[in-house]
């Protein structure tokens, strides 16, 4: 059952990119914002994926650099640039504020007070893994495309969308594992692999709709 929600989730996360790609640029920076954040909070959730243990959020960070790759491949790497800042100042503040949440005192009638504490608290080398990933893999991600654009133009975007996704996924996964979860967990090299095999089939039911981005594209702009 969780492998029909994972493609469904993926899908849906994938198409989502297509309906803001529609809307413009400001919409694909929003939504890529919004993964961004959504990843760090669902990666506290764990599931089983065909018998192997794994996060629920790998289709939101797939989703964001592909949200990424649309808004370099279509508006171009000035504002790809801006988004990764502003995504950067979201999640920032995303910890920030979560933080500060749960001081508050719960009133003598809360009942929610412990879940949020559960959903919302950070380490601080957790959260300083998951912004030091963030940022540093989103800009190796935007270099590499806008070189991969100048070598071979607009053309070939889904075999480019595909392997640049792999690229950065296989480097984020690695970076936060070691900066985040080393010495915490009983064995990093299962993390990675398991976390990158997750990855990779995200990525593989996300690329077909790339395909279908230069359609809309030229539509909303016909």
């Amino acid at each position: 059952m969780n492998e029909l929600i994972f493609i469904a989730q993926s899908s849906a996360i994938a198409l989502g990119s297509l309906v803001a790609l529609w809307l413009g640029k400001e919409a694909l920076v929003a939504f890529i914002c919004m993964l961004s954040v959504l990843s760090n909070f669902f990666v506290l959730k764990q599931i089983s994926l065909c018998g192997l243990q794994s996060t629920a959020a790998e289709s939101f960070s797939i989703g964001a650099i592909l949200g990424l790759h649309l808004l370099q491949e279509y508006f171009g790497s000035k504002i790809a640039k801006k988004a990764i800042w502003i995504c950067f100042f979201c999640l920032f503040l995303y910890i920030t504020v979560s933080q500060m949440h749960l001081w508050y005192t719960p009133g003598a009638f809360d009942i929610q007070h412990n879940h949020f504490h559960s959903l919302l608290q950070f380490t601080p080398r957790i959260a300083f893994a998951s912004l030091f990933s963030y940022f540093f893999v989103h800009t190796f991600d935007r270099y590499l495309y806008q070189q991969w654009l100048k070598k071979f133009g607009h053309s070939h975007l889904v075999w480019r969308n595909y392997a640049l996704l792999s690229l950065s996924q296989l480097l984020d996964t690695i970076l936060f594992t070691f900066l985040g979860l080393w010495g915490l967990v009983h064995n990093a090299t299962h993390i990675i692999i398991v976390c990158y095999i997750t990855k990779m089939a995200a990525i593989l039911i996300t690329t077909p709709f790339v395909a279908l981005s230069k359609k809309i594209y030229k539509n909303r702009s016909s």
